[in-house]
């Protein structure tokens, strides 16, 4: 199919979307449906999250997903932990080491994010081409956010015990290992927003500019 036909297709097809019933939207885009078109935009964005995140200071460096050290507060070892990085110089270590053990955890949410995108569904489709440039993403992570954080969190829980975090232990032990569970689950949930967020800047670059991809079946449905 000429590209000028397969993008008058896709407009003809968005500027029905909204009058038609979801069992209608089922219409192949060529050889693709519009759902299968979906998944291809939040795969490519997917995979080229991923791999920033996975290069080495992938989470430091970009302030989008930098992972911070938490303040705990309250509990015995969580104010300790509040004193030591009060201290720039030890915030700034402890900062350097989580994103450190962000890129090392980032592949195990890979699986869990790419199975997610597989069992995106029609109705899933169709709200994202009703919706905004992260849209597609954003309804990922509504399905897929709470799985990524589960598996990261016995890894984020192992590389706090760690000889890289020997400085944390004192703080923490204090608290009888409460505020070890506390970091964790925080660097954990930190992890998990950050994967996110950088898919859907993926997805609102691919958006605004589909043809960069190469990819005629998103060069149709965006374009």
């Amino acid at each position: 199919m000429p590209l000028t036909h397969a993008l008058a297709d896709r407009r003809s097809l968005i500027a029905t979307l909204a009058l038609l019933p979801l069992a209608a939207c089922a219409t192949p885009m060529g050889r693709y449906t519009v759902e299968q078109a979906v998944r291809r935009l939040l795969q490519l964005s997917s995979e080229r999250a991923f791999a920033r995140l996975t290069e080495p200071g992938g989470f430091y460096d970009d302030q989008l997903t930098r992972i911070t050290p938490p303040d705990l507060g309250g509990g015995t070892g969580g104010a300790v932990l509040s004193a030591l990085l009060r201290t720039n110089a030890v915030r700034s270590r402890v900062a350097m080491a989580l994103n450190d053990v962000a890129v090392d955890l980032a592949d195990n949410a890979a699986p869990i994010v790419m199975d997610a995108v597989q069992r995106m569904t029609l109705s899933d489709a169709v709200s994202v081409l009703r919706g905004g440039p992260t849209a597609a993403s954003d309804l990922l992570a509504r399905e897929a956010r709470g799985s990524v954080v589960d598996a990261l969190l016995p890894g984020a829980s192992r590389a706090l015990r760690s000889d890289m975090f020997e400085m944390l232990s004192a703080a923490l032990s204090a608290s009888g290992g409460r505020d070890y569970a506390a970091l964790a689950d925080n660097v954990s949930n930190q992890i998990g927003d950050a994967i996110f967020r950088a898919i859907g800047r993926e997805e609102a670059e691919i958006r605004r500019d589909p043809r960069a991809t190469g990819d005629p079946v998103l060069i149709a449905l965006l374009g």
